[in-house]
Order: C-alpha cells, then structure tokens, then sequence
C-alpha cells in the first residue's frame, strides 16, 4: 500500500512524472464558477466545456451524483469531474457533501488510473464549498487509491 502524500502547492501542477489524472469534486446543478474549478479554468477550457455539455446532455448520459467524467488536457493529463455535492448551499439537509457519491467517484478515478498506469492529484475533495470533512473523506481516498498502490498526492494550497 502506498502512502497518501500531502504536500503544499497547486493541484493544477501536478508534481510528478509520467501519467497524472487531477480529482476535484462538482455538483450535480451543473454549476462551474466558485472554488477550485476557478484553478481549472485558469489552465484549461476543456473541463469546464466538458462538464458543462456533459449536464446539458443529462438526459442521454450519466450525469449525475456518483458519475465521473474524465478529460484529456495534455497528452499525459486528465481532469476527472467528479459529481459529489448535492445542490450549492447547505440547507436543513445539511452541507452538499454527498460522501457516498464521492467514494463512487473515487473508484472510478482508481479504475481509470490503474487503466493509464496515472498518479493522482487532488485538493483535498469534498470540503470546500461542498462542507465535507477531510476525515471522513481521507479514508475514502486511502482505500479507493493508495490501497491499490496509486500514487495520490493532496495538495494544500497557500
């Protein structure tokens, strides 16, 4: 098993070689203009474009809570769209975190990155604007990734 790396810097940059997929979480509104997808877009148009078509289609794909959606923006990096977050706003029925929707993310993250002999790279998913908490998060991470000997580095930004 492979050790969870967490380290400061840009999830944006992945510090690695070889293939890489960057893990973020989004909602299931097809929202896109708060937090880390900001980073993103600053980087690349394609995930936004992706994610965006992607919810606009929804009625002919697997848009969803749970689905994953992978997208090329170099030829040795993907940006896996994760749909985790239910909604934008905490309300009575608590943060949007939907943890059970990210660990079925994340195991599509890991059959893709075992696919593409990829590392993965993420801020830490779930507990930003979503509301999650990174310890009931990380386990899912551990388990869906570095027990299956994916390098998984978490960036902590300044």
């Amino acid at each position: 098993m492979l050790e969870l790396r967490i380290i400061k810097g840009d999830a944006t940059s992945p510090q690695a070689k070889g293939p890489k997929i960057i893990a973020h979480v989004s909602n299931d509104l097809g929202g896109w203009g708060k937090g880390f997808v900001l980073a993103l877009s600053k980087r690349w148009s394609e995930p936004e474009r992706a994610f965006r078509r992607w919810h606009r289609e929804r009625a002919g794909n697997d848009f969803g809570l749970g689905a994953t959606q992978l997208v090329q923006v170099q030829p040795d990096l993907w940006v896996a769209n994760m749909v985790g977050q239910h909604g934008l706003k905490a309300g009575s029925g608590g943060p949007p975190v939907r943890y059970e929707a990210i660990g079925k993310c994340l195991e599509t993250v890991a059959a893709h990155a075992l696919e593409l002999g990829a590392s993965v790279h993420m801020p830490r998913i779930g507990c930003g604007l979503s509301g999650g908490k990174w310890e009931r998060i990380e386990p899912m991470v551990v388990a869906s990734l570095c027990e299956r000997d994916i390098p998984t580095t978490v960036y902590d930004f300044d």
